[in-house]
């Protein structure tokens, strides 16, 4: 890999490149905008600049829980698919994160040949949609599954009810690194020890308080990390 270019500003690609100065191209300060392809010509830059070059998609709503199917449709899936035709075009390696939500409602600690079975909103239907196509359609990708938080935690209470792979953005962004620097190809879970929120939350914030989760949200999204600990 000689250059790497995140693509979305959000906490996740803000600190990939906090911890790398790989250049971040976002529709705040580029206009670059997945879902519409006129908007595409900027990746061409780099493109031509640049033989081997990977793109790390940071882009997603990640409005979990929100009943607006054709946003997260849009950007999700159709968004994914477009980039992966240019990918194609251009030879380009694509690394996609992707979610644990994927697993929600799979059997226990599941692995990457495991059946995903997502959990019932559409943020996690079309981020296994795009998966999906990025397995059938990319001649060179890496999709990495996980889920990442705000470091400190940001809320008076935490679910202690729900348990997973999921750490501070930081930890996670700095293992999305690793492994990209490695050049490996395929699915990977990544994650760090199994926990409760409510644990995940104590390490930042001392004050916060035990609660239960909604219905709507998954209890177990936990992994299995046994091939992203191979490597």
């Amino acid at each position: 890999m000689d250059k790497a270019v995140i693509l979305g500003d959000g906490l996740l690609g803000s600190e990939i490149h906090r911890q790398t100065q790989w250049h971040v191209l976002s529709r705040k300060k580029d206009g670059f905008d997945i879902t519409d392809i006129t908007t595409y010509d900027i990746l061409r830059e780099y493109t031509n600049e640049n033989k081997n070059i990977t793109f790390i998609n940071c882009i997603a709503n990640t409005d979990t829980y929100s009943q607006n199917r054709q946003l997260h449709w849009d950007v999700n899936y159709k968004g994914v698919a477009s980039l992966v035709e240019f990918c194609n075009k251009y030879q380009i390696k694509l690394v996609h994160i992707s979610t644990d939500y994927v697993y929600a409602n799979s059997s226990a600690c599941p692995d990457e040949n495991s059946i995903p079975v997502h959990q019932e909103t559409y943020y996690a239907y079309t981020k296994l949609l795009a998966d999906a196509y990025i397995e059938l359609k990319s001649k060179n990708y890496l999709i990495l599954r996980a889920t990442h938080k705000q470091y400190p935690f940001q809320h008076s209470h935490a679910w202690i009810d729900q348990i997973g792979n999921f750490d501070y953005v930081d930890v996670i962004a700095s293992k999305i690194i690793d492994i990209t620097k490695k050049g490996v190809c395929g699915i990977y879970n990544v994650g760090t020890e199994l926990k409760s929120m409510y644990n995940l939350a104590t390490k930042t914030n001392k004050n916060v308080k035990p609660k239960l989760s909604p219905k709507k949200v998954p209890k177990n999204t936990q992994m299995n990390l046994d091939k992203f600990k191979s490597i």
